[in-house]
């Protein structure tokens, strides 16, 4: 149902978006920089069931949405592609931030670092565009089940997200420690997030009126 391309697309999609400086990353990082590993993890347990909220509200409306109203879904996808341009030139611009520029955090017990996780990726725009205007991207009407489309390539971003995150909250401290005396590495960072979202986006631009009529 779900094709390897769709799949793939979807996965460097997610690995540009969790490379990309936003509320999620800033608090894991600096949580785990703070408070330790164990702190961060919890913390990005949370952020993980935020995800699958909005997969689940997502999903559940887009198949009657792309059925009802079909301009929408060529619409979402012009705003998914806008946007991976957006976080593109947030990245390569001058001043640009890198992950690993982060505050510190108090310390907060588990419960409450994992109702923040939770509250920061609710609250994060960059979840919710994902959901309602990047998933779609890759979603064809025409290859079955639209919700089992989107809860799949749901998975896969949640699976990434989780995989890449869980890697920056065990090294943070050292990354954090080794980049601060190496400014051209993050430089380095922005540059290859920023290119490959840059791509992805154009790309999905060029083909989003081709994938629509499908």
């Amino acid at each position: 149902m779900v094709s390897w391309a769709a799949v793939l697309g979807m996965a460097l999609v997610a690995l540009g978006m969790v490379l990309t400086p936003g509320p999620n990353m800033i608090y894991l990082v600096s949580r785990s920089i703070s408070q330790g590993r164990r702190a961060g993890l919890i913390s990005l347990g949370g952020t993980i069931v935020g995800f699958v909220v909005y997969m689940t509200m997502a999903n559940l409306g887009l198949a009657a949405v792309f059925v009802l109203v079909p301009w929408l879904y060529t619409g979402l996808k012009v705003a998914g592609a806008a946007y991976l341009l957006y976080l593109a030139w947030k990245a390569l611009r001058p001043g640009g931030a890198s992950i690993f520029e982060t505050r510190e955090l108090a310390g907060d017990p588990p419960a409450k670092l994992f109702r923040m996780g939770l509250l920061t990726n609710l609250l994060n725009p960059k979840a919710a565009i994902m959901y309602m205007a990047l998933i779609p991207q890759f979603i064809d009407p025409a290859a079955g089940n639209v919700m089992l489309q989107g809860f799949l390539l749901g998975s896969v971003q949640i699976t990434v997200s989780l995989v890449v995150n869980a890697m920056f909250v065990i090294v943070a401290g050292s990354i954090a420690a080794f980049l601060a005396t190496r400014p051209s590495w993050n430089k380095f960072q922005r540059w290859v997030t920023g290119t490959l979202l840059g791509a992805i986006g154009v790309k999905l631009a060029i083909d989003a009126p081709a994938r629509a009529s499908a």
